[in-house]
């Protein structure tokens, strides 16, 4: 037999399936989607099996595979469709979409080590009967008496707790057996109480929407109000799902949510969840995808990357705070999570619920136009009502001395503190300071590699850049001026931290990417907070999103201007989405919520219009803006960027490629550029990009293959294609 075999070969041009032939004695183990070694030359490299029953059409000697990796396919078809989809539509080569699909453990390579890890048990292998006898005869055999006797109360212990040589003994007599059992590493830590949760008449209404259409690939977008159960709608629509025998999928934005939503769906569904994140070390994402593979679970729970769990009967595809950018892929394969979901929602014929408090501009606009079904919650569950929202005005704050904290914040979070109830202080911005300059030059540390000033760390005195992550020791003398007046500017979380211990004796944690990049950290700081640990949380946009803590009656923004200021078309729906989010964290059981947003732009109406909890009238402010600037969702947006070591040269190139797309695409479509980049240079590569906004356009497509395949042997010039990015 001849298969197809795709490879992970560096070469950016080698993008083929090579033909090999399979001997006899592996013919059975060859299926489609399984690993297999073969020869490459005068190495032995890792494969995938793409094609089976291929005919010899090879200009080259046909070899024999070496071996075959894995006993099932780890990629089936509708995984195989879904890689050559992201290659068509990222303009990446196949393999490398089959890799971006897939945990360490399971990717094609040179070498592999990854391992099941097992416990050897001891069980009985007599009847009791018979073992009571054995007793009965052999009394002065006190070490084996021991182990039968703990053996009679139960299945199977664990061989290392006994003497070897006792063990021995009972086997070679047959009293008891050997088994092997295969052991996960990552074990689920239950985080919430059991609660009996029964659903609303709306919330029911909702769910009874979906599960009538559970064999259609409809897309729902349900939009609820923070608070009004949208994560319990989702947990009744897969009980449904499991009793009709298909599997659930279910994707969160953030790993710090999910060891909050995990644990209510642990109380619902026991232990038929596996969980996929980034958090997990490789050989964890190993056990939780063989039990996926092995069909021993019917639930996936995870980020971006585990919308491609291979579950064989999708019932159900959930996409949680779907408004959030980081399902959209920042590297290389540029993929969508949403648009990944579609087209398995389409090859499964199931539901797809898109899911949010704020949903992003596109989501609501093709539910208006019915492209979506949208399902609405408008109101919070059980006596829960929205908090009131206060908007204050830093530059007045700032007359009157008060800089990181206005008045009436500091002295609300001191009622919260007397009243035994909990604070949430949100700024988007970790680190201590955000650069550091000099009073008598004005010279301003920056990163050699990246065009961004770098970031004062205090926790470590070091001055680090959070694009490519050099670091650097703390200034003490100007290298421009000699002069040792240096000052930090600024703030980040750090300071807020050290500043929150000067003013208020309370106990403090803080929830960003420094503090939580131990393993099991995001997990800890959560029970910890939800227990009552702490009294203040502090934290970055992480801690804005999906989080429950009833004791929360106050939530504090320190600055609502660090997203406004970012120089993109997105900055105000982001900005909107980031404070009604962290708003809905107050409030949220018995206890009136109260939330605090501190701005230099209070007449801004992203800001503004957070008071009234109103998403529709910033969604009817919000476009005409976006019509009249041709942005979406009236057009869709790709960017071209050109990357080059060489200024002049990236600067040539991307005039080239401008001209060549401009003459090439739709005379509808209109080119931008060629620009910098929003981070110029960035790890010592300079960034061009041009800018394509289009409604349709089907010369695109063609137009940009031909350029990624013109510059592929281009050594000094590499080629970006972004479809629908996040910011421009």
């Amino acid at each position: 037999m001849l298969i197809g075999v795709l490879i992970e070969l560096e070469a950016e041009v080698l993008d083929k399936i090579f033909t090999y032939s399979v001997p006899i004695h592996l013919n059975d183990k060859v299926k489609l989607g399984v690993r297999v070694h073969v020869p490459f030359g005068y190495q032995k490299l890792e494969g995938f099996v793409v094609k089976t029953n291929v005919s010899n059409n090879s200009d080259y000697e046909i070899k024999d595979i070496i071996d075959v990796i894995d006993d099932i396919p780890i990629i089936n078809k509708e995984l195989m469709s879904i890689g050559k989809y992201i290659s068509d539509t990222c303009l990446c080569k196949l393999i490398t979409a089959y890799q971006a699909m897939l945990p360490s453990a399971y990717k094609a390579k040179i070498k592999n080590e990854f391992k099941i890890k097992t416990i050897k048990y001891i069980k009985l292998n007599k009847d009791i009967v018979e073992i009571n006898q054995y007793i009965e005869d052999n009394k002065r055999a006190k070490k084996q008496i021991e182990i039968l006797n703990c053996l009679k109360n139960t299945e199977m212990i664990e061989k290392t707790i006994f003497d070897n040589t006792v063990v021995k003994k009972l086997v070679d007599k047959g009293l008891i057996t050997i088994i092997e059992k295969e052991v996960d590493r990552f074990k689920i830590n239950n985080i919430l109480e059991k609660k009996n949760i029964t659903l609303t008449d709306k919330q029911q209404n909702v769910a009874n929407e979906i599960i009538n259409h559970l064999d259609n690939n409809i897309t729902y977008l349900l939009h609820g109000v923070t608070g009004s159960g949208k994560t319990e709608v989702y947990i009744e629509i897969i009980k449904e799902v499991l009793k009709n025998g298909k599997d659930a999928l279910m994707l969160v934005p953030e790993i710090s949510l999910t060891p909050q939503m995990v644990s209510r769906f642990t109380n619902v569904f026991g232990d038929n969840i596996a969980v996929l994140h980034s958090g997990l070390s490789n050989v964890e994402k190993y056990d939780e995808y063989r039990k996926i593979i092995n069909r021993k679970v019917n639930i996936v729970i995870g980020a971006r990357s585990a919308v491609f769990a291979p579950l064989s009967k999708l019932g159900v595809i959930i996409i949680d705070e779907e408004h959030t950018s980081s399902y959209k892929q920042d590297n290389y394969p540029r993929y969508h999570a949403i648009d990944i979901a579609k087209f398995r929602s389409k090859y499964n014929t199931c539901p797809l619920i898109l899911g949010s408090a704020t949903p992003s501009l596109e989501s609501y606009a093709r539910a208006k136009k019915g492209v979506y079904k949208l399902l609405e919650l408008k109101t919070r569950v059980g006596m829960s009502v929205l908090p009131k929202i206060n908007i204050i005005d830093m530059k007045e704050e700032n007359k009157q001395k008060y800089s990181i904290f206005s008045k009436i914040l500091i002295e609300s979070i001191k009622d919260r503190l007397n009243k035994k109830e909990q604070v949430i202080l949100l700024l988007n911005r970790r680190g201590y300071s955000t650069f550091i300059t000099c009073k008598n030059c004005g010279y301003t540390h920056k990163c050699p590699n990246c065009d961004i000033s770098l970031t004062y760390h205090k926790t470590n005195d070091m001055m680090r850049c959070h694009y490519c992550g050099y670091s650097a020791n703390l200034l003490k003398v100007c290298p421009e001026c000699g002069s040792s007046e240096i000052k930090d500017l600024g703030y980040g979380t750090e300071k807020v931290e050290e500043e929150l211990n000067k003013l208020f004796y309370a106990r403090i944690v803080r929830m960003d990417v420094d503090t939580t990049s131990k393993k099991g950290s995001h997990e800890k700081i959560i029970k910890d907070f939800k227990e009552e640990k702490y009294d203040i949380l502090l934290g970055t946009q992480m801690i804005a999103k999906g989080l429950d803590f009833p004791k929360v009656s106050l939530v504090g923004v320190i600055n609502a201007d660090t997203s406004l200021n970012i120089p993109d078309y997105r900055s105000s729906e982001n900005t909107y989405q980031l404070l009604s989010q962290v708003a809905g964290r107050a409030g949220r059981s018995d206890l009136k919520g109260e939330v605090i947003i501190q701005t230099f732009n209070p007449d801004h109406y992203s800001i503004l219009l957070t008071k009234t909890h109103d998403y529709e009238l910033f969604y009817n402010k919000e476009m005409p803006i976006r019509k009249m600037l041709k942005y979406p969702p009236y057009y869709y947006i790709t960017i071209v960027r050109i990357l080059s070591k060489d200024y002049k040269e990236g600067s040539i190139e991307a005039t080239k490629v401008k001209n060549y797309i401009k003459n090439n695409i739709s005379d509808s479509s209109i080119v931008l550029g060629p620009t910098t980049a929003f981070m110029f240079k960035l790890n010592n590569i300079y960034r061009f990009q041009c800018i394509i906004k289009y409604k349709k356009d089907d010369k695109l497509l063609k137009t940009l293959k031909t350029l990624v395949n013109h510059y592929k042997l281009n050594k000094l010039i590499r080629i970006e294609i972004d479809n629908n990015p996040n910011k421009l």
